[in-house]
């Protein structure tokens, strides 16, 4: 190892670990050993700490064997006439900065509460995000685990300007890699130059601003360690275990942007501990053998146009790239980015205009594979902001294909065109919401781009279901009008083909697992008379899409042992939950919403709610604008319900479950429904007539009241009592 960088590798150590100790007698002497410290919201304490040391840095008292811990691997400062084997000395010292930068920063979070913003996104005034809890942990940690991220980049430092720094992450993320950013270099730094740039950073875009110091390195590095014992399995204190799944599954590296200091150095040896090497823009002096990393350990004096995939090739990185022949960039990385109201350049659905999506099946000669129309206004043709109705309609063909395929093919629609910077998806059917930014459409963006990106992906990764494919775009509002209604009568059409199927005439349940990269902990499970809450899925679209893909999100569940018939809850379903979860939610009751309704993500159809009053409950649709008898409107109690929360009295599902005879029928069933929007009624209102003549209520529509009866539980007990609504003589709900 290179003499120079050991003996300012250990400089570094020694004096980070002289700040740490400082830190420590103030602290100790302000608030006494007994005081707790730690990062927040986590169960691993200090987790480098915790991970190689095996101790639970709970107080201040807890740091002084860690102090001793750091004197043991950090030797003196090395002598310009002595020579020494300087690699083992050098790691060890990296090892013991760590430690100190640990107990620096969890110091700051005592002494200044509010330095760092507790969230997932910075906001004006506070750009610094601090160590990751346990919930961001478990949201981005498994991406690592899965491959959907098959790295990170710490950086620390900055570009020599905006622009730079700009390309750099560009480059980063269209390789899938998160950035974890910290310390400044001549008084900047990489993500306030992003900023700059117009970038938006965050954890949902991979853009993580750690901290403004080089000791804000162990927020990344205590994230290694973290998902080693959180997804490896692995015990706090077997290091050795730690840093080999490190340098064997997460495959990040150190990217140094600017002069580095003796505490930079120090940092950094502690990084290639993990098998993390380093990659420089200065030419400070390299370490090429290889050993400790896959290959060489510090690489230096790299052009800033060519360091990306220098990094890339010193790492082993293996990034899998499908080229999308659009104009801006594409991959996993921009699925969590949203595009602002300020941001819009176009805007379709949402509640604002209709939109729709649809995947249908066609002859071979009715086919041109990759034709993309669009049938009305294009982007070009309009000034921002503004607003369109929208239908996509997507047409296959193939000698594999089949009819059952069709929903699985047509909810890639969400994923798929969420990956294009710059475009924003949600939701599915009849109820998707599209928003395009400006600056996608200033690089050359426009709606046939979206027919591109489907073209291309659905060959790329269902090539061997279809042979051709072709793209219609409409935004004309009487064809996106046409094409709603004939859309709507296939989801009916495919809602119907479970009819006579029960839960009891199966053993095996379906998961769909598409959104939980907005909603990490939610695992929605699919049953004959559950279907998935979007209303995208039922039971025999997972089973088709189980056919297609038996890795994908849609995996079989088996019941297993009954644990409560009533409720709906069974062993191996429990159990599924609780893993795919990763722990989030125990148990799911799936005919209960009082207990442990099953989890919510955001892109279901309705909600149902309890009215106490009415000892029944509501349901609201997403396209009901109004207030609702729980005193909330549908936007809000979906920010209570979604995000993969389980929260008693509240559930998100489909429009079809309405009238499933497992509609909470733990709890009273369909009879409970005291009040829903008049529109939603007259939707659904052929098939709960035959739900109520099943009941032995003909009429129990007519006795469930709506926004026209009143929008509180006081206006509309007088009208259920007028029409002896069964609620009002059921058993108490509570």
């Amino acid at each position: 190892m290179s003499k120079i960088i050991a003996a300012a590798a250990i400089r570094g150590a020694n004096k980070i670990l002289a700040r740490a100790e400082k830190e420590y007698q103030e602290a100790l002497e302000k608030w006494g050993p007994k005081q707790e410290i730690g990062f927040p919201n986590t169960g691993y304490y200090l987790p480098i700490i915790y991970g190689m040391l095996g101790l639970p840095v709970q107080n201040l008292g807890d740091i002084k064997p860690v102090l001793e811990w750091c004197h043991r691997l950090t030797p003196p400062p090395v002598k310009e006439n002595l020579n020494l084997p300087y690699l083992a000395p050098a790691l060890d010292a990296g090892m013991g900065t760590l430690f100190a930068e640990e107990i620096i920063e969890a110091i700051r979070y005592l002494k200044t509460p509010d330095f760092y913003l507790p969230a997932e996104d910075p906001k004006e005034g506070k750009l610094w995000l601090g160590a990751a809890d346990d919930v961001i942990l478990r949201k981005r940690g498994v991406e690592f685990v899965d491959g959907t991220a098959p790295g990170f980049a710490a950086i620390a430092g900055a570009a020599p300007n905006a622009q730079v720094a700009a390309k750099i992450a560009q480059e980063l993320l269209e390789k899938n890699l998160y950035v974890f950013m910290c310390a400044e270099n001549e008084g900047r730094r990489f993500s306030e130059q992003l900023v700059e740039a117009g970038v938006q950073i965050g954890w949902p875009t991979r853009l993580v601003p750690f901290g403004p110091d080089i000791s804000a390195a162990v927020f990344a590095l205590g994230f290694a360690t973290r998902a080693a014992m959180s997804f490896g399995g692995i015990k706090p204190g077997d290091y050795r275990k730690i840093l080999i799944y490190n340098k064997d599954r997460v495959f990040a590296f150190v990217l140094a942007l600017g002069y580095v200091s003796d505490e930079w150095y120090a940092t950094a040896a502690g990084a290639i501990n993990y098998g993390f090497p380093v990659i420089a823009d200065t030419p400070i002096p390299q370490i090429l053998p290889t050993g400790i990393c896959t290959y060489e350990h510090v690489v230096s004096n790299i052009p800033h146009s060519e360091i990306v995939a220098k990094c890339v090739e010193v790492r082993g990185l293996k990034v899998t790239i499908t080229k999308v022949p659009i104009p801006v960039a594409y991959g996993a990385a921009f699925e969590g980015e949203r595009v602002r109201g300020e941001d819009i350049h176009l805007e379709c659905g949402g509640g604002k205009t209709q939109a729709v999506e649809w995947l249908t099946t066609r002859e071979m000669s009715e086919v041109e594979d990759g034709k993309i129309e669009v049938i009305g206004p294009e982007i070009i043709d309009l000034p921002a902001p503004s607003r369109l109705p929208l239908a996509i309609v997507v047409e296959v063909a193939g000698r594999s294909m089949q009819d059952d395929f069709e929903p699985i093919l047509e909810r890639q629609i969400h994923h798929l065109l969420n990956y294009a910077q710059g475009v924003m998806h949600i939701g599915q059917r009849d109820i998707a919401w599209v928003r395009i930014a400006r600056s996608a459409v200033e690089k050359g963006f426009r709606l046939s781009h979206l027919g591109s990106i489907l073209h291309s992906k659905l060959h790329s990764d269902f090539g061997t279901v279809f042979d051709k494919v072709q793209v219609k775009i409409y935004t004309q509002p009487e064809k996106v009008k046409e094409m709603t209604e004939k859309a709507r009568a296939v989801y009916q059409h495919r809602d119907e083909r479970l009819a006579g199927m029960t839960d009891e005439s199966v053993e095996t349940f379906y998961s769909c697992t598409l959104c939980q990269s907005f909603a990490p902990s939610h695992v929605c499970v699919v049953t004959p008379e559950r279907p998935g809450l979007c209303g995208a899925y039922n039971w025999l679209d997972c089973k088709a899409s189980n056919e297609i893909n038996a890795t994908g999100p849609n995996q079989p569940v088996i019941k297993g042992e009954v644990i409560d018939a009533v409720y709906g809850q069974w062993k191996g379903v429990n159990e599924f939950v609780r893993k795919a979860s990763r722990g989030k939610v125990e148990a799911m009751d799936a005919y209960g919403i009082m207990r442990a309704p099953m989890t919510s993500c955001g892109c279901f159809e309705c909600i149902t709610a309890i009215l106490p009053l009415a000892n029944g409950v509501m349901i609201v649709d997403r396209d009901f604008a109004g207030m609702t008898p729980s005193g909330m409107k549908f936007t809000t109690l979906a920010g209570s319900v979604g995000g993969g929360q389980v929260t008693p009295g509240f559930i998100g599902h489909s429009k079809f479950f309405i009238t499933s005879p497992k509609y909470l029928s733990a709890e009273g069933g369909t009879q409970r429904i005291v009040w829903m929007p008049k529109r939603l009624k007259e939707e659904i209102a052929e098939r709960m007539k035959k739900r109520g003549e099943a009941l032995g209520i003909p009429n129990l529509l007519d006795r469930i009241a709506d926004e026209t009866v009143g929008t509180s539980e006081e206006e509309i007990m007088p009208f259920l009592a007028e029409k002896k609504h069964p609620a009002v003589e059921m058993t108490p709900m509570f």
